[in-house]
């Protein structure tokens, strides 16, 4: 039985360029994560995910749309509310260098929530909660003197983790937080954030754009393409019967470690550049790429269904309501217009 901790509906947030033009960062997106699970998305750079995480958390403030957590709409609540929803979610930022203050020490990093919040009487409580989070993420109590310009990239984002968890949160919204690190580094934080999670109960929105590690961390993934969520469903899923064309050709880039395997697979190239989201294109945002494109994707904004149990996708290519179903014949010459 599902347990909503936060649902996301229709949510859009666009930014204001000049000029009358507006940047369609999200565009009409529904999803919800239950409690105690991990909620993948990925896609492109500039396909949305950052956004969606920073207007869910309040950092942006939503065009349209509602984000419920816990059954408040948080961006309905007043600054007093809002101060008490900040304990309840928090967020693990992308760049371990950029999200550190170099002038501040580890202690007073991680302590720094916790005394805005004034969870503890007495410095001395704040000093040994702060070595309890760095003994969870797999720091010693002896680095809590040191600058964060003293710690590889590794170990920086596990001092962000440990600030994350200091306020005790039911949910973290962890946005591409491996992306800046070295590979061989990426699977020790994605497995301590597991651990972690098993530990604490925590749920956890997972940003990224590598699909080979969103497999290994999340429950469900949302795939998203300029804006615009293209298919959903459970991780296990996604990866063996994948619907939407964008989806096929991403996961078509995985590398595969048997070689033998790897030379006869096909791999599906897109082709043209990522259409920009000041003007997106008319009808599905995806089929200036698509080769599967049919004339109604460039007539008609293609339904968010449910096409399988649990596995939800928008394209034409398993629209019922489309009337003619002569449309759903390939026609490559549509690909490259607007």
């Amino acid at each position: 039985m599902e347990n909503k901790i936060l649902e996301v509906k229709s949510l859009k947030k666009y930014f204001d360029m000049g000029k009358g033009e507006l940047l369609q960062a999200v565009n009409d997106v529904s999803f919800h994560v239950n409690r105690g699970e991990t909620f993948g998305l990925v896609g492109e750079s500039g396909c949305g995910k950052s956004t969606i995480g920073r207007t869910i958390l309040g950092l942006y403030k939503k065009t349209d749309g509602d984000v419920i957590f816990d059954n408040e709409n948080v961006h309905d609540l007043n600054e007093k509310e809002r101060f008490k929803f900040y304990r309840k979610m928090q967020m693990i930022f992308q760049d371990p260098y950029a999200s550190l203050n170099p002038r501040s020490t580890v202690r007073e990093v991680i302590s720094e929530p916790m005394e805005v919040h004034k969870l503890y009487k007495t410095k001395e409580e704040v000093t040994e909660r702060v070595y309890e989070l760095l003994e969870e993420v797999g720091l010693n109590r002896e680095h809590a003197n040191r600058y964060p310009h003293e710690f590889s990239g590794g170990q920086r984002q596990r001092i962000g983790i440990a600030r994350a968890l200091a306020l005790n949160p039911d949910f973290i919204i962890a946005d591409e937080p491996i992306s800046a690190l070295d590979v061989s580094v990426q699977a020790q934080v994605v497995n301590l954030m597991k651990q972690l999670q098993e530990d604490k109960g925590l749920t956890f929105l997972f940003i990224a754009h590598d699909l080979s590690m969103v497999k290994q961390f999340s429950d469900r993934i949302g795939v998203m393409y300029l804006g615009n969520m293209v298919e959903l469903t459970d991780s296990a899923e996604l990866y063996e019967k994948p619907l939407h064309p964008y989806t096929q050709a991403l996961l078509s880039a995985i590398p595969i470690p048997d070689p033998d395997i790897e030379e006869k697979r096909e791999r599906i190239i897109l082709e043209g550049e990522l259409p920009s989201p000041i003007n997106p294109p008319s009808g599905c945002v995806f089929r200036t790429r698509c080769p599967m494109a049919m004339e109604v994707c460039s007539q008609i904004k293609p339904v968010w269904q449910e096409v399988e149990q649990a596995h939800f996708v928008a394209c034409h290519l398993y629209d019922e309501t489309i009337e003619n179903k002569n449309q759903l014949k390939k026609q490559p010459e549509t690909v490259a217009t607007k």
